[in-house]
């Protein structure tokens, strides 16, 4: 598509992005998106190219959506048609994008949450329409995509700032601490960032109280277990960013704590008869 591909693939990401869970007919469709979406994302993320270089290179993401542009597009328009899937998830995907390159700063929770809901819950949307999972769904996805997004808000914190200088950290929490966006660019978080992550992470929390039952909502039983897993290695790493510095600290999961978190989900999953 262009020189701006970051490198990372669906196996870097914090979350099970088409796992072995899914079936292999929705996992092709799934990748699609994914592919469509990385790409997108490496162009609005590019620490050096030019801010016109990246809106020329979405729209033509965008006009590959309509069978004439970038090949990631074109390639999850052509599946969304065999499949007859709609592609408002991937405009409003494309919408946040583009939001990405032309603002830079959050003035409150309410203001990233509508982010949220251009960046985050058009996946989950898409992973349940591929499903033909009922829209009455949507509403529980919503809430585990904008905990996701918060999350790799959070543990991306200082990166953001330092690399792209984007904050997605409200502006209203840390002037309420004392305290300005700098205070991201420093290799140790002072104690009211501190205060301020764990604060939001524990909102976070919150939307992921309101995901909870999603994973019974479900009716696919193998995209149920997905759900199941997603929101537990949600849940751990929300608990994590209420007592870790992310600007010093781990706040992602190892290959090994993020298995043990997926079969101890599943365990529970299965045997406490969310699916038959």
């Amino acid at each position: 598509m262009s020189d701006l591909s970051s490198g990372k693939g669906h196996r870097d990401e914090n979350f099970p992005v088409a796992s072995f869970l899914l079936k292999p007919e929705h996992r092709a469709p799934i990748m699609a998106f994914y592919r469509f979406a990385r790409a997108a994302d490496d162009i609005a993320d590019h620490a050096e190219a030019l801010e016109t270089e990246k809106l020329r290179l979405l729209g033509e993401m965008r006009a590959g959506l309509a069978g004439n542009g970038a090949p990631e597009a074109m390639a999850l328009a052509k599946v969304a048609h065999e499949r007859q899937l709609d592609l408002v998830h991937a405009h409003e995907l494309l919408d946040a994008f583009t939001q990405d390159v032309m603002q830079r700063r959050y003035a409150d929770w309410d203001a990233l949450i509508a982010y949220c809901r251009l960046s985050a819950v058009p996946v989950g949307r898409f992973v349940l329409d591929v499903h033909g999972e009922d829209r009455s769904t949507w509403p529980l996805s919503d809430a585990l995509c904008a905990a996701l997004q918060v999350i790799n808000h959070l543990q991306d914190c200082g990166e953001d700032y330092r690399d792209i200088d984007r904050v997605y950290v409200p502006l209203d929490a840390l002037a309420e601490a004392g305290i300005g966006v700098e205070a991201l660019g420093e290799s140790r978080a002072s104690p009211a960032l501190r205060q301020v992550i764990a604060q939001l992470a524990g909102r976070t929390q919150g939307l992921l109280a309101q995901s909870a039952p999603f994973a019974s909502a479900v009716g696919d039983r193998r995209l149920s277990a997905e759900v199941a897993v997603i929101q537990a290695q949600a849940e751990d790493l929300a608990r994590l960013l209420t007592r870790r510095d992310p600007l010093s600290e781990p706040v992602h999961h190892s290959k090994l704590r993020m298995g043990s978190v997926a079969i101890q989900a599943l365990l529970r999953h299965w045997f406490a008869g969310d699916r038959a």
